[in-house]
């Protein structure tokens, strides 16, 4: 028998370029549409629909990447600058005030404590007009103990009297309901009482001085609180 010659491979032809297509196959190398064959030449140019296509997609990308890192400026926005607002100052009063109208240091403060009672009562200078002169009737400004109430010693006091037992600036009686002796003897609580009293009374701003400050003492001598209006008004003005 002789011998079979071997059958020649087939020959191939050239590879074309399928457009829009990624082809693998042994030794060819594809890219973007364009098949290459190793050893068979150089590849063929794409169809100008590819190449048009290209070009639209390198200017989209090449827009995009200039948009991606264009700066952006900030947009400026006018807003009017607030006005500072000033915020009142506080008032702060000494502890003991410079005297006035011919009072000593300890009156003087003992006024202070009727004046700050009726600020704190949120009451009209009138009412603490009326109170100061009454306790100048009264006690003329001192924090008096009583030579009838021995336990109003053990307290702060400017001296004494012996009116029933009558004690501190505005002269109230224990025994009437007025408060405790320990009570009484503070000027704060001492004008806290009366100023209560005070705005009880019907009518009391159109009262004179006399009238207002007899309407809640119930005194012997009324007319006797008028005499110290001038300086009452005077000493409150300076305190208030």
């Amino acid at each position: 028998m002789g011998r079979h010659r071997a059958a020649e491979p087939p020959r191939r032809g050239p590879v074309r370029s399928v457009p829009g297509r990624i082809a693998v196959t042994t030794g060819i190398t594809c890219c973007l549409g364009l098949v290459g064959v190793a050893g068979v030449g150089e590849a063929r140019q794409p169809h100008p629909d590819v190449r048009e296509a290209l070009a639209d997609r390198a200017a989209v990308e090449q827009r995009a990447s200039r948009d991606h890192t264009r700066a952006v400026p900030p947009v400026a926005t006018s807003s009017p600058t607030p006005t500072p607002t000033k915020t009142p100052k506080e008032v702060v009063r000494p502890r003991h005030p410079r005297p006035v109208a011919g009072l000593d240091q300890r009156q003087m403060d003992n006024a202070k404590a009727i004046v700050d009672v009726g600020r704190d009562m949120r009451l009209p200078r009138r009412a603490m007009v009326v109170a100061v002169a009454t306790a100048m009737q009264e006690s003329d400004l001192y924090n008096l103990a009583s030579d009838v109430v021995p336990a109003s010693f053990d307290h702060p006091h400017q001296g004494s009297g012996s009116d029933h037992d009558s004690v501190g600036l505005f002269q109230q009686r224990p025994s009437s309901g007025w408060g405790t002796v320990a009570e009484l003897m503070r000027p704060a609580y001492a004008a806290r009482a009366f100023l209560s009293a005070l705005v009880e009374v019907r009518g009391w701003e159109d009262m004179s001085v006399t009238g207002a400050a007899q309407a809640v003492q119930v005194s012997a001598f009324p007319g006797a609180y008028a005499k110290h209006e001038r300086r009452a008004a005077t000493v409150v003005a300076a305190l208030a």
